[in-house]
C-alpha cells in the first residue's frame, strides 16, 4: 500500500519575517491598548494613539497577506479537511478585522483635526480595547485551527 505524505518548505528568511511580523503586532497591539487604557488625556497621547494605529493599521495588513501567501489555512484543510469551514470562518473575519481598523485609525486622524470631547476620546479608547480582544481572540482561534490539523497530521491521541 503506497502512503502520500505532504511536505511543506519555507525559506527561513520567510519564516523570520512572519516572526518579526507577529513581534511588531504585538508591540503595536500592546502600545495602543496601554494608550486606550490611559484615555489619552493630553493631545500628545492622542497623536501618539493615530500615529500607533497607522502603523497597527499597516502591520495587520502585512500580517494578513503573510498569513495568505503562507498558505496555512490550505496547508490546515489539506491536513484535516474536517477543519476547512472553521478555516474558511477565520480567513473571512481577516476583512472585518482590517476594516475595523481603519475606521480606528481614521477616527484618531479625525479627532486630530478637530477639539475632542471626552466622550468622542473616550469612545475610540473603548472601541480600540474591543478591537484588540477580537484580534486576539482571533489570533488564539487560528493557533488552535493550525494545532488541530498538527495534531491529525501527526497522530496525537491514537
Amino acid at each position: 500500500m503506497a502512503t502520500v505524505c505532504r511536505t511543506i518548505a519555507v525559506n527561513a528568511a520567510f519564516l523570520q519575517e512572519i516572526k518579526e511580523d507577529n513581534r511588531q503586532l504585538k508591540e503595536m497591539s500592546s502600545k495602543c491598548e496601554d494608550l486606550a487604557c490611559r484615555g489619552c488625556a493630553s493631545r500628545s497621547d492622542l497623536r501618539v494613539l493615530s500615529d500607533t494605529l497607522d502603523e497597527l493599521r499597516d502591520q495587520l495588513a502585512l500580517h494578513f497577506a503573510l498569513e495568505d501567501a503562507y498558505g496555512y489555512f490550505e496547508d490546515a484543510v489539506l491536513q484535516a479537511p474536517r477543519l476547512c469551514q472553521r478555516a474558511e470562518a477565520l480567513r473571512g473575519e481577516h476583512v472585518d478585522l482590517f476594516r475595523s481598523i481603519c475606521q480606528l485609525a481614521d477616527r484618531a486622524d479625525e479627532l486630530m483635526h478637530e477639539r475632542p470631547s471626552t466622550r468622542s476620546v473616550h469612545q475610540l479608547c473603548n472601541g480600540l480595547r474591543e478591537f484588540i480582544h477580537r484580534f486576539a481572540v482571533h489570533e488564539r482561534q487560528e493557533d488552535e485551527l493550525i494545532m488541530a490539523a498538527f495534531e491529525d497530521d501527526i497522530g496525537v491521541g491514537d
